[in-house]
């Protein structure tokens, strides 16, 4: 944890390495992950780099293992899935040869086979549609003896009844084809157009599903057969069947020539099943062959891009025979490069080894932030509000317990906090086979399982607090009331209430937690909030000191001691002498009243907190009857006089005391008026002008004597929160699940299970899932604005170090 404190500290180092040796050292640094290499050549477009051709290279590589894979999908044929010792490391550039080759034989081979496919599927279909055709005009001619409708066949001139006249009379042209069942009805309506209704058409169903040639799916076919005089005619028929996507095939008029047709058809259609089949025998054992390899493939040539991606960053120097790079280097980490880089040019056997330097920089270096499964998550929700400044105080350090104590301040039930541990329990049991489930919600839920299982304990632990499990009090240690009424007035009719007085009923302290005897108390409500509201402003102004007091941490670090006296020093004592004043009241105001003494000091006599902070700003005052008093000790309202003129005074400190530092010390160090910044710069510092740090001084102390106010009042939230979460689930318990209770007979048993059900899902689903998300919102809220806003600069830019790892895993999330 100690790592968590701060970010680490980073060196800035150029690399030298040989040419021959740079892709094998660039390989191993992506396979350690510790190096962010910087672009050397922004100047030049991404066209006119070195290794440019070898990129090109890589995504040709890419674009033919795509295609594989879209081949593999519609085959479904499904991928190995290696484990990560599986994985293959960078290819050398003799296995990158061979890999090249390899995708290319594969990827023309399948081309040819889709092609050939294809046409032989085109083939198969359009003989089936061929058979279909001669089958079912089978009884569109009559008697193929008289009528001749053939209109390809040869008349005789001889016989008189060929003579022109008696063909005009008696002979008929016909078109025959297929065409979509729902063209087929606007193609009846355009062909009756075009004739003037001088076409007989008749059409015959296909039985089953027919394959579209166009989509591939299955559809609905009718074969048409159109009848018709003249050859003008035939043409228009056979443009409109274009236009209509209809297929049209010959078809003899003679039934003799239409059987023999439908033989070699037949004989056609069994000789493309058989190639159709050893087709797609050779296929599959192409495709299998092939998804052995390809998720290894993948990798490699993933890896191999973003190697000469990176090499494209380096610089050569004049000579040609070194590279020249740089990148940001975490320190505990450069042994781990030197290693690297040595291993590198072993491998390649260069002369020259490779070698590391670390220089001197003003940059800002990038921050960087190890962590484990456990605190990874708590990083994340800090790294969402912005990334932390260069070697800044990490609020996540301290969000691992104070964000769940927070969430289970609003959450508290113990009974709703253990379906929470239980819940993140089985995540975490779980990890290893739930991680390859790649759904976003789930994976939200699986990467925060350390959250929500601190979350829960600590509900659990609050749940103890407040005595709530489900809405019900636990009578763990025995209540510490005792009755002192006799049995008689206790069951008098006419009583309706029995008023117990800590002076004459409490016999002891409840060890741990409330007492359970409040669970029947009339003002149960009334008392919760007063405890949990007072409860929440203690709290809120403890987290609000604490995060004030961390900034103590980050001027010490950047020596901007002067800002310690300039900024902290107001800042606190404005935050102490108001509202931690207030907080001091409401502990002195449990501790002196109470019921074992009289005058004064009764709880009748005890004087309302808002009401005497607010007297205290406005420097007002209240009339109390005898024997009361307006102040709770002696001297209270002089000390409130000082504790105000001195926060009055803590504003025009805070509003004026960095301006006017920074300008004497540039006065006394002679040193030149800063130069106005004609670019954005990210922040304000002393180098400004002093106008603009006057500006932003005041908009800073604006904000935060403002903010004091209504942040402590934003900590509320804690106690509404709570008693809203604590009222739904009695609402619940008492209209839901109470109800069963009211049956005695056989049908009471049956309706608690029904009851029961419908309570648990309603718990479930409101309180513990859509309750819970509201609690972590408002807890997320507390920290963002309230916490860290206090110290939290977060002007910094992420480490992303080059690393196989996570280039891999962004590929599969793509």
């Amino acid at each position: 944890m100690g790592d968590m404190f701060r970010s680490e500290k980073m060196a800035l180092c150029p690399l030298f390495i040989q040419p021959e040796a740079a892709y094998a050292s660039i390989a191993e640094l992506g396979e350690k992950g510790c190096v962010q290499f910087r672009d050397l050549n922004e100047e030049v477009s991404a066209f006119q780099r070195k290794y440019v051709n070898e990129v090109r290279r890589c995504d040709d590589m890419e674009r033919r293992l795509r295609y594989v894979e879209s081949e593999m999908k519609k085959d479904e044929v499904k991928l190995p899935v290696l484990r990560p010792e599986e994985e293959p490391s960078a290819p050398n550039p003799r296995e990158i040869v061979d890999l090249e080759a390899q995708l290319e034989k594969t990827d023309n081979e399948l081309r040819e086979m889709s092609a050939n496919g294809a046409s032989l599927d085109a083939n198969f279909r359009h003989m089936q549609e061929l058979k279909c055709v001669l089958e079912n005009t089978e009884g569109f001619f009559s008697d193929q003896e008289v009528i001749n409708l053939d209109v390809n066949r040869k008349l005789d001139p001889e016989d008189p009844a060929n003579l022109p006249g008696a063909a005009q009379r008696g002979q008929l042209a016909f078109v025959a084809g297929v065409i979509k069942l729902e063209r087929f009805f606007s193609f009846e309506r355009m062909l009756w157009r075009i004739s003037r209704g001088n076409i007989f058409l008749r059409r015959a169903d296909i039985d089953g599903l027919v394959a579209d040639e166009e989509t591939g799916r299955p559809v609905l076919k009718t074969v048409f057969v159109a009848f018709f005089q003249g050859e003008q005619l035939k043409q228009r028929i056979k443009k409109v069947c274009t236009g209509y996507h209809a297929a049209v095939y010959p078809c003899p008029s003679s039934h003799a020539e239409r059987k023999e047709m439908i033989k070699d058809v037949n004989v056609r259609l069994e000789d493309l099943k058989l190639v159709l089949s050893q087709s797609a025998d050779h296929r599959s054992r192409v495709l299998n062959s092939a998804s052995k390899h390809l998720p290894r493939w993948s990798i490699m040539v993933r890896k191999m891009k973003a190697i000469y991606h990176i090499l494209n960053f380096f610089n050569p120097d004049v000579t040609g025979k070194c590279l020249i790079g740089e990148g940001w280097v975490p320190t505990n980490d450069i042994s781990t490069v030197q290693d690297a880089l040595a291993r590198a040019s072993k491998i390649s056997e260069s002369s020259i080894p490779a070698f590391m330097n670390v220089i001197e920089t003003n940059e800002m270096p990038p921050t960087y932030t190890r962590t484990n499964k456990f605190t990874n998550g708590f990083q994340n929700l800090v790294d969402s509000y912005g990334m932390a400044s260069y070697r800044e105080v990490n609020p996540a350090l301290y969000a691992c317990i104070t964000f769940p104590f927070l969430f289970a301040v609003m959450f508290g039930d113990l009974g709703h906090g253990l379906i929470l541990l239980l819940f993140a329990s089985w995540l975490i049991i779980k990890e290893k086979q739930l991680s390859s489930i790649k759904e976003e919600i789930f994976n939200i839920f699986l990467g925060g399982r350390y959250i929500i299982f601190l979350m829960g304990i600590f509900s659990i632990y609050t749940g103890f607090i407040y005595n709530d499990v489900f809405s019900k009090s636990m009578n763990i240690f025995g209540s510490a009331w005792h009755m002192n009424y006799t049995r008689d007035v206790v069951q008098d009719e006419n009583l309706k209430y029995i008023t117990l007085r800590p002076n004459d009923t409490v016999y002891k302290t409840y060890p741990f937690g409330m007492d359970p005897i409040w669970q029947l108390a009339e003002n149960k409500i009334i008392f919760l909030n007063t405890f949990k509201m007072k409860l929440s402003i203690i709290v809120g102004v403890i987290h609000m000191i604490f995060g004030v007091s961390m900034s103590v941490v980050n001027f010490a670090y950047y020596k901007k001691y002067a800002s310690i006296f300039l900024e902290f020093l107001p800042q606190v004592l404005f935050l102490l002498l108001l509202f931690g004043y207030m907080v001091f009241m409401m502990f002195f105001k449990w501790v002196v009243y109470n019921d074992t003494v009289e005058g004064p000091l009764s709880p009748a006599c005890a004087p309302s907190i808002l009401i005497l902070f607010i007297n205290m700003i406005l420097q007002g005052s209240q009339d109390t009857p005898e024997p009361c008093k307006e102040f709770m000790f002696e001297g209270q309202k002089s000390i409130q006089q000082v504790f105000v003129i001195i926060a009055i005074i803590c504003i025009p400190w805070m509003l004026l005391g960095k301006p006017l530092y920074i300008m004497i010390k540039r006065k006394t160090s002679g040193a030149p008026p800063p130069k106005p910044q004609s670019g954005g710069g990210e922040g304000h510092g002393e180098d400004d002008e002093m106008g603009e740090i006057f500006i932003h001084q005041a908009i800073h102390t604006i904000e935060y004597v403002l903010s004091t106010v209504s942040h402590t009042a934003s900590y509320l939230r804690l106690w509404a929160l709570s008693l809203a979460h604590a009222q739904l689930s009695e609402v619940l318990w008492n209209m839901v699940f109470s109800m069963g209770f009211k049956y005695d007979s056989y049908i009471g048993g049956i309706l608690i299970y029904v009851f029961f059900g419908a309570w648990a899902l309603l718990t479930v689903g409101i309180l513990v899932l859509i309750e819970g998300l509201s609690a972590f919102l408002h807890t997320l809220r507390l920290h963002w604005v309230e916490f860290m806003s206090k110290f939290y600069e977060g002007a910094g830019y992420a480490f992303e170090p080059f690393a196989f790892k996570t280039i891999l895993d962004v590929s599969e999330d793509d």
